[in-house]
This record gives C-alpha cells, sequence and structure tokens, in this order.
C-alpha cells in the first residue's frame, strides 16, 4: 500500500475519529464504531477511497 494521506489530513482524520468514537462513548451508541474507519486510514497513511479516485496528498520523498 502506498501512501496517499498527507500529514494535515492524517492529524485531521485522527482527531475526527476520536470526536466519533468518543460521542459513540458519550451517548453510549453503536454508531461511534464508525469513527474507527478514520483513525485507521489516518494512523496507516492509506485510503482506499483516495487510491480509487487517484487523489494523493504525500508529498514524494518526505524525510518525516
Amino acid at each position: 500500500m502506498q501512501c496517499n494521506v498527507g500529514k494535515t489530513e492524517q492529524v485531521i482524520r485522527i482527531t475526527i475519529g476520536s470526536v466519533i468514537v468518543l460521542a459513540g462513548v458519550y451517548y453510549k451508541s453503536w454508531w461511534g464504531l464508525i469513527g474507527l474507519a478514520p483513525i485507521v486510514t489516518g494512523t496507516t497513511r492509506y485510503c482506499p477511497m483516495n487510491a480509487v479516485l487517484g487523489i494523493s496528498n504525500c508529498i514524494a520523498n518526505s524525510k518525516s
């Protein structure tokens, strides 16, 4: 899997995913599990939907 999620997008995905999971816990709803998707795509820096659409926000040869 090739990186297609940039650093800024990674932070946003993990933050939004965490908020969704926490809202699910707070409201005692299974819908909070949806928040796991952006967390996983943010931590792995690979999004299958970005790959299908041909979107890549990674900077080539990044040393970070």
